[in-house]
């Protein structure tokens, strides 16, 4: 009978333990996060200290280029610089800490929101399970880009449709999705609803990009003034580094006021005013329509 009796109160200690780890284990749900770009580098810029966040809570990240950067390039181009591209966002996904950064192979140049583009991008939605899809507004100087943020608007409900990309399974639910920033103002800005710091990261999201090397170092400068400005950009490792570094710092410490008053209402007024440097997000009109609290569950990094 005693012997029962201890066993009884092992059992009963065994499951108390189990369900209370099983209960932590449910408050720590991973997340499931995918960026979706037009080109190898364009989810890295605006996303990329942000991304590194989430990794570095435990949570799955994936950046998704929707083409291969087979064109972005002034003396390279083909398969050979589409190879290279890949390889180096494979790099900076590394740098980031992300789970996966996948290439797929549309030609740089000429992306379309086709129903084959589409379909691609519901499917990867779906396999990562989604709780949070970003994307580019549908309104930026590139057509990629502009291309890149139509078909994933236009992903966003079929997601859970089960009759479309039926060798897929639908989610259950539709997910969060953002817009990530751009500085076009037509037909109007970008509106910063989320905004987070990204101060004590910012050095990994450099790490992402200075693995873009054809890009960081040679295309886009070339484009800014083609061989006199390329000619400038530094030859050695670390000194290109730092020319990055003064290059990102500066773009990411774009506050405005209406940005401060978004960092204010989520990291509170003391810490809202220390922040330097950024990355802001806009709720798109489609997909789950967060309130306040979903936001923080969402964005477990924001300030309660």
């Amino acid at each position: 009978m005693n012997l029962n009796g201890n066993l009884m109160k092992n059992i009963i200690i065994f499951f108390l333990f189990f369900g209370l780890s099983q209960i932590t284990l449910s408050q720590e749900k991973k997340l499931n996060i995918i960026a979706i770009g037009a080109h190898p580098d364009d989810c890295d810029f605006k996303f990329g200290g942000t991304a590194a966040l989430f990794a570095k809570m435990g949570h799955n990240v994936k950046f998704l280029s929707l083409t291969n950067g087979d064109a972005g390039h002034q003396s390279e181009g083909g398969g050979a610089l589409g190879k290279r591209r890949r390889q180096e966002a494979i790099n900076a996904g590394k740098a980031l800490g992300i789970a996966e950064y996948q290439t797929l192979d549309n030609h740089d140049g000429e992306l379309l929101p086709s129903l084959q583009v589409r379909h691609q991008v519901i499917r990867a939605i779906r396999k990562w399970n989604a709780d949070i899809v970003l994307g580019h507004r549908p309104n930026d100087y590139h057509p990629d880009h502009r291309n890149a943020g139509k078909v994933v608007v236009d992903a966003s409900y079929m997601v859970i449709v089960p009759n479309v990309c039926p060798d897929t399974p639908p989610l259950s639910k539709n997910p969060l999705f953002l817009y990530m920033e751009d500085n076009f103002t037509k037909p109007y800005p970008h509106e910063p609803d989320i905004v987070v710091s990204i101060d004590n990261i910012i050095e990994l999201k450099i790490d992402g990009l200075h693995a873009h090397t054809s890009q960081m170092y040679e295309w886009l400068p070339w484009t800014n003034g083609g061989d006199k400005i390329l000619a400038k950009i530094p030859t050695t490792n670390n000194e290109r580094r730092k020319w990055l570094t003064k290059r990102v710092k500066n773009r990411s410490n774009n506050i405005d006021s209406i940005k401060r008053i978004s960092l204010v209402k989520w990291y509170g007024k003391d810490l809202a005013q220390k922040v330097k440097y950024i990355e802001s997000f806009e709720i798109a009109e489609y997909g789950m329509q967060p309130s306040d609290k979903d936001i923080r569950s969402l964005f477990p990094m924001l300030k309660k």
